[in-house]
């Protein structure tokens, strides 16, 4: 598993590394050499923030926590990890048995009027190929409402998201 570390107003100790390094390499039961985990450390006022995010096969699995102190970050990112990876074998797994779940949706009538926020920040990945009930699955194991990805089917950028009424919309960029 490679790990790569990026400070953000944040000096990323070499003892947290290795406690992290060391926990992290826990997760390698799950995982195979390709995995990729990128360890974010910044301040934010008093408080330090982990975010953890694992690429393996296409899969994205990411857990984000704040508190006073960096290594209890650790004690409460981890957890969340291991939560999303096993998760989301088992719904692999019911899949392959052919067992499904019927999901539960809340319909909402009528949506307040917002004033849409300015972006504040930006983000940047690298695009997997992986099929369509991949890009599902990640909307669900990752909390998302959408999921960019790289259709391993046709090569083109998609973008799937979830629609007000619980299904799922389908966006291919033309480009």
């Amino acid at each position: 598993m490679k790990i790569t570390f990026v400070e953000n107003k944040y000096k990323i100790a070499k003892r947290f590394k290795d406690v992290l390094t060391e926990k992290v390499n826990k997760l390698d039961k799950y995982f195979g050499e390709d995995a990729t985990v990128r360890v974010v450390c910044s301040k934010q006022n008093k408080n330090e923030k982990l975010e953890l995010t694992v690429k393996n096969k296409g899969l994205l699995y990411r857990s984000e926590v704040s508190s006073l102190n960096m290594y209890d970050n650790i004690d409460l990112a981890l957890p969340k990890l291991e939560k999303q990876i096993v998760r989301n074998r088992e719904k692999l797994t019911d899949k392959k048995r052919g067992a499904g779940k019927s999901l539960g949706f809340e319909f909402i009538d009528e949506l307040p009027e917002v004033k849409l926020p300015d972006i504040y920040k930006t983000k940047s990945f690298d695009l997997e190929p992986i099929m369509v009930e991949e890009a599902k699955d990640a909307i669900e194991r990752l909390g998302h409402t959408f999921f960019v990805f790289l259709n391993a089917e046709t090569g083109k950028v998609n973008i799937l998201y979830r629609r007000n009424d619980g299904k799922f919309g389908l966006i291919e960029v033309n480009y």
